[in-house]
């Protein structure tokens, strides 16, 4: 069992973790979520020894090993195998001292514990962790520096994974992986006997290994049991009942200020007024529920662009006229929406890379639409922003000649308003930062987003605010991503990069987690049926970008309904456009609104199996 006892945690004066406290079961997986800048991380640290709390204790039974993947990537001569192997140290210190052992006693002694921790199987299972994180047996052999940072901390995971510590600490794992090495991790991590905490942002991933849920909010846990979406049906039935109190409470508040109000100055009432005065001033308020109204992406919307947007005819492309993808035929039109799917070194950058026009084609054609604007994100704009300048400065200097208000504007659709413009990027969290560079990105109102692991560093709500920002805006989308959350819920296009080629992968994300887990040619065979015509792609393209208004028309319709409601519950918090309507008024717009919604989501049916029909 892992006991987190009254963890205090103060960093720069602020409070961090506020006497923290959980109980976990041995042997239990456990997603710890929060939102970024919570504390998750922090409290990992404290967990492994790292970092000394202010107050309180994390305690393990006496003798428990643990297991934390270091900062520093490792690196050097040794090989990714070797590495691996030398992770359980126990083995390697026996190995030693067998051959170099004279007393025949402690020999035996050294044998007999080698058979024990099955120390002669280590090889094949080193071989099989590093195999299923993507190392090929070639790569297994090569030395740590011939790596880049990212395949470095597949080592140390790897490493970690071998050594069976008796808890294991993950702080987003999945980071560093493609789709192929997620869905291996999972299998692995579901079959681990020992006590597992994970820090972790993809639905999906803790749906499918962790049988708890401890949720770090304002500084203090909350243990759920069962995956993501059982925490989020018992949290959202939680919060309903911290408003119904709050709702009771502030009617009961307002019942007791009336009387006070009207009987504190008569006599014959006096003492009950007194004794309503300090049953209110006893009174604890019940904190409201937690809201950040800076999760914010909003996409600009782009001028329209006649089909295609781009496209490639027997293409070819790669570094120093070595072609690394070969006959490239692909069209993109404004309203596709496409995910690269692919192990990472299969060439999904490079083609989207080429996409960006940051690549010229070695062989064949690329054509595209003079007038198409690209904002292509990665994960290197993150990390080159400059720590000491605002989002503002970075916006000013990126949009010369813009006004003052329309850099503000831009930041603003972020959730960089105030003064969160002018705070020091330094200082902000990795998902910050990432919200920044969209922002930088899009600044122009691309016709394509090419979005290359935009999900790194984002939180769960942060990732489904981006979800619905790219289901909402209204150009084409290239997605490269190992969260299966966001892949079904934006792509309506697949396509497979592997063996130098990239072709249309006809099926489902289901069907691709099939294929990779079962290695099944069948499923990644090419689309079926006839040639699309041209009449047909565009029909195809009215029909997505209707089913797109519509989705906004009816989140923006769905927003007011909800605006109505808190202002007929509590009319003081009511806004201003609601705040002057009697309930009569309010519940004919309300009523109004409701029809308006049912409209649109018949018509969105409608435009569906249109869609899926053809």
């Amino acid at each position: 069992m892992l006991n987190l006892n009254g963890i205090t945690v103060r960093l720069g004066g602020r409070t961090i973790l506020d006497r923290a406290s959980a109980s976990l079961p041995p042997g239990s997986r456990v997603g710890l979520i929060g939102r970024n800048g919570a504390g998750k991380s922090t409290l990992v640290r404290v967990v492994a020894n790292l970092l000394e709390p202010d107050d309180g204790t994390a305690e393990m039974p006496r003798g428990s090993r643990l297991g934390y993947i270091a900062q520093e990537a490792p690196h050097g001569d040794t090989t990714p195998f070797d590495t691996v192997l030398a992770a359980d140290t126990e083995r390697a210190a026996l190995l030693l001292e067998a051959d170099d052992h004279s007393d025949m006693d402690r020999l035996g002694d050294v044998h007999e514990r080698l058979l024990a921790i099955d120390a002669w199987t280590a090889p094949a299972r080193a071989a099989r962790i590093l195999v299923g994180l993507g190392f090929d047996e070639e790569m297994q052999q090569r030395p740590l520096d011939s790596f880049s940072g990212g395949w470095k901390m597949r080592v140390a995971l790897a490493a970690l994974l071998f050594s069976q510590p008796d808890v294991l600490l993950l702080d987003e794992p999945s980071n560093h992986l493609d789709l192929e090495a997620v869905l291996w991790l999972e299998d692995f991590l579901r079959g681990y006997k020992a006590t597992i905490l994970i820090v972790s942002h993809e639905r999906d991933f803790l749906n499918n290994v962790v049988d708890h849920i401890l949720h770090l909010q304002g500084g203090k846990l909350t243990l759920y049991p069962g995956g993501y979406d059982a925490f989020e049906r018992q949290r959202a039935e939680r919060l309903a009942q911290v408003e119904a109190a709050r709702a009771s409470q502030a009617a009961q508040r307002e019942k007791l200020q009336a009387y006070i109000a009207k009987n504190s100055a008569r006599a014959s009432t006096a003492k009950q007024a007194q004794s309503r005065a300090k049953m209110l001033a006893k009174m604890q308020p019940i904190a409201e529920s937690y809201n950040d109204p800076t999760l914010s992406f909003d996409f600009p919307d782009p001028a329209e662009l006649r089909p295609p947007l781009i496209t490639l005819d027997m293409a070819s492309v790669g570094y120093d006229d070595v072609p690394i993808l070969k006959r490239l035929n692909l069209r993109l039109d404004p309203d596709d929406r496409i995910a690269l799917l692919g192990r990472n070194g299969n060439g999904k950058t490079t083609l989207a890379r080429l996409l960006a026009a940051q690549l010229a084609p070695i062989d064949g054609t690329m054509s595209s639409s003079t007038k198409m604007k690209v904002g292509y994100f990665t994960q290197y704009q993150v990390e080159e922003l400059e720590a000491d300048d605002t989002p503002l400065a970075h916006m000013t200097r990126i949009m010369p000649g813009a006004t003052p208000a329309a850099v503000r504007a831009q930041l603003g659709r972020f959730g960089f308003s105030g003064d969160r413009a002018t705070g020091q990027v330094g200082k902000m969290s990795g998902g910050e930062k990432a919200r920044l560079a969209l922002a930088l990105i899009t600044r122009d109102a691309p016709h394509l987003l090419i979005l290359d692991e935009p999900t790194n560093h984002l939180d769960v709500d942060a990732r489904e605010a981006l979800i619905q920002a790219l289901n909402s805006y209204t150009g084409a989308v290239l997605l490269v991503s190992h969260d299966r959350h966001m892949l079904e819920m934006t792509a309506d296009r697949l396509v497979l990069v592997d063996a130098g080629q990239a072709r249309e992968f006809d099926g489902s994300i289901d069907d691709y987690m099939a294929f990779i887990l079962k290695g099944s040619p069948d499923t990644a065979k090419s689309p079926k049926g006839k040639k699309v015509t041209a009449e047909g792609r565009d029909r195809d393209l009215a029909l997505r970008r209707t089913i797109r208004e519509l989705e906004a028309d009816t989140a923006r319709l769905s927003a007011d309904r909800d605006a109505i409601d808190r202002a007929m519950a509590d009319p003081a918090t009511a806004e201003p456009r609601f705040s002057r309507l009697s309930m009569t008024e309010l519940n004919k717009r309300r009523a109004e609104i409701q029809t308006k919604i049912n409209a649109a989501e018949s018509r969105w049916l409608d435009a569906q199996e249109q869609l899926e029909a053809a």
